[in-house]
């Protein structure tokens, strides 16, 4: 039973907490605050440019003429021609509509990973109308895989990846703190109301990106998967592998089939998909390897249910394994439908007008925040060991464990928190240093 000594106590654990909070959101936004704000402008700019992509590669893209459409082996090997055979056909995605092309689609190691040396070939007269690189599964074309990769890395490689990946692993903590701070303490200048009140408004929707970032960051998306290995919330895919009796078929009728063989086959493919019940116009048709299953798989991320992959053997087309949306759990769905939202391509449109008024409000809230410190710059406040330490027994230990959990799942965050501390050890000795003066 608590009695009347407790209080004080209570209010002085209370009271300390929120100028701990205060410094720790001060820290991160003057230091991840840059971080944050690029990757704000730069998703800005990605979801704001499939329409401009279109009409810049719109030769590419789209074709005057009318009439029944050549079969997928003649377009697969018009574009075979016309670079020579040097590169092997990787996939197919038929033309999903009339006057639009198809995209026929090579390996070429000269380039990145899930990059494509991309032909577009018109279906009714052959005619290569493109030949540019593609990239992922959305089939992005160069302006835009710019825009991907100067969010994601910052056109830096690999290294780049970390920049956006502390941005992500401090976005939530910010948003986290800032709403704390809001709801419990009316804020004193129009700055802080301004700042505060952007930020709680955006703050479902910040969190909502912070989470899904993560998931293609380098060291928490391993993390991620890990985890959703270990509890079963992968995403579905099919089996290449075929069974012995297929294998053995496929062996004594096509030991070794060429390429000509296998893109043969691709004119019934779209037949047998249709069959296995795909029904989106987007599909892509993957040339199998020698002793493997064709795979057919829809594409079209603007809708939240086409999403069935089927794999089918060579020789009898039958199916062999198949992923169906509807089959996928709970958990699967969310994730796809959530990495769709943050690229701003799910029902098309109004995802690109939401992702973008977010994008605007983390930077409007980020460009407030140094506006606020800038005008409270001289008054640099108690360092966070300082504030910490005046924490009750049960928060440090709290809180500490809260750093530990995180800093070890999010290993940018942690490393992060570690350079944190350090600069505010650092400005805890120098103030003690001049105050011995």
């Amino acid at each position: 039973m608590s009695t009347t000594t407790d209080l004080p106590r209570r209010k002085a654990s209370g009271g300390a907490l929120r100028p701990f909070l205060l410094r720790l959101h001060f820290y991160i936004g003057l230091f991840v605050g840059p971080f944050l704000f690029i990757a704000a402008l730069t998703g800005l700019l990605y979801v704001l440019t499939p329409q401009i992509e279109a009409r810049l590669y719109s030769e590419a893209l789209f074709t005057d003429t009318v009439g029944p459409a050549q079969p997928l082996s003649l377009q697969a090997q018009a574009a075979r021609d016309h670079i020579g055979g040097t590169l092997d056909v990787s996939a197919v995605r038929p033309a999903p509509a009339e006057g639009q092309t198809t995209r026929i689609m090579f390996s070429d190691p000269a380039l990145g990973p899930s990059e494509n040396r991309t032909l577009f070939v018109d279906p009714v007269t052959l005619a290569i109308k493109g030949d540019m690189t593609t990239y992922g599964t959305s089939g992005i074309l160069p302006f835009r895989i710019t825009l991907d990769y100067l969010h994601r890395s910052l056109l830096l490689g690999d290294w780049g990846r970390y920049y956006s990946e502390l941005a992500a692993s401090w976005l939530w903590v910010v948003v986290l703190g800032g709403v704390a701070l809001w709801t419990t303490g009316a804020p004193r200048t129009a700055r802080r109301r301004i700042h505060g009140l952007i930020g709680v408004t955006a703050a479902v929707f910040l969190l909502f990106l912070s989470v899904t970032g993560l998931t293609w960051s380098q060291g928490a998306g391993g993390r991620i998967d890990a985890l959703r290995g270990a509890i079963g919330w992968t995403t579905p895919s099919v089996s290449t592998t075929l069974n012995g009796g297929e294998a053995m078929a496929m062996h004594h009728h096509h030991h070794a089939p060429d390429l000509a063989a296998r893109e043969d086959r691709i004119d019934q493919l779209d037949d047998a998909a249709r069959a296995a019940g795909l029904g989106s116009p987007f599909i892509e048709i993957r040339l199998p390897r020698p002793h493997e299953a064709w795979v057919v798989r829809e594409y079209d991320r603007g809708w939240p249910t086409q999403a069935v992959t089927v794999a089918l053997a060579p020789d009898t087309l039958a199916i062999t394994d198949r992923a169906d949306f509807a089959d996928f759990t709970p958990v699967a769905k969310l994730i796809r439908w959530g990495i769709d939202t943050h690229m701003g391509v799910l029902f098309g449109l109004p995802n690109q007008i939401l992702m973008a008024t977010v994008a605007l409000a983390l930077m409007a809230s980020t460009a407030w925040g140094y506006a606020i410190w800038w005008a409270r710059r001289p008054a640099m406040g108690l360092p966070l060991a300082v504030l910490w330490m005046r924490l009750s027994l049960p928060l440090r230990v709290t809180t500490l464990l809260i750093a530990c959990a995180f800093g070890w799942a999010l290993p940018t965050l942690g490393t992060s928190l570690a350079a944190f501390l350090v600069i505010d050890i650092l400005r805890l000795t120098a103030t003690r240093r001049l105050a011995l003066k």
